[in-house]
């Protein structure tokens, strides 16, 4: 579907769709909203862009979207468009591009300026404009009371737990928990026998680089719990 404000001049330059999920477990449970992401390529081929014309930034994926730390991606987007490389950006929504006002503001800023239209699900959007930017900026607000919203959940929840005795963290390597609850040392002899042979090395040794130079001599790997929890 076409729009009144692709221009020539937004045509005669790169559309740009900016994917991220916010941790590594959104990018392999969620694959439903990656696709949806992905599939805004069509968006920007409706709108008169050509395939060649269009590129993918995903370097953000599984990063969190409530700084620009670390996300090289956004950083990466924002240069381009100062540069005047991009004539669209296209996302899922905006809380794909930034959580925080304090890096939505000044995108906005440097799109306006440089000619940028953002687009997501719901419509294409001019920066540069009164109204276009009214509209964004209601958007960022609502994404930034959205993640606040969402952390203050999250803390009430664990306080609750907390007041009740229930908050169960993950517990270190060698410890499990049993049918009751009651933390116990794992049953894995191999755990625990891999755990006593740190212990005593320690207790020779009496330093850390030690210990772990014995154990790569002896390509002896430590156990050790993935992001899910699981002992691998």
């Amino acid at each position: 579907m076409k729009s009144e404000l692709v221009k020539p001049t937004h045509l005669a330059r790169r559309a740009v769709v900016y994917v991220r999920q916010s941790t590594p477990h959104q990018v392999i449970s969620n694959q439903e909203s990656l696709r949806l992401q992905y599939a805004l390529r069509e968006r920007a081929r409706e709108l008169g862009w050509h395939e060649a014309d269009i590129d993918v930034i995903d370097a953000d994926l599984g990063i969190s979207g409530a700084s620009t730390t670390g996300r090289n991606g956004f950083k990466e987007l924002v240069g381009r468009v100062g540069l005047s490389e991009i004539g669209l950006i296209l996302s899922i929504d905006v809380t794909r591009l930034a959580r925080n006002c304090s890096d939505w503001y000044p995108l906005l800023d440097i799109c306006g300026l440089r000619g940028c239209l953002i687009a997501d699900r719901d419509g294409v959007y001019d920066p540069g404009s009164a109204n276009g930017r009214l509209l964004l900026g209601l958007k960022g607000t609502i994404s930034e009371l959205e993640l606040h919203t969402i952390r203050s959940r999250l803390t009430a929840g664990l306080l609750a737990k907390t007041e009740r005795g229930e908050l169960a963290l993950m517990l270190p390597v060698g410890l499990v928990r049993d049918a009751s609850g009651v933390v116990v040392k794992d049953p894995d002899l191999g755990v625990q026998e891999r755990l006593e042979l740190v212990f005593r090395t320690f207790l020779k040794f009496r330093t850390v680089a030690k210990v772990m130079r014995v154990l790569n001599d002896r390509d002896l790997p430590l156990p050790r719990r993935d992001r899910f929890g699981e002992l691998r």
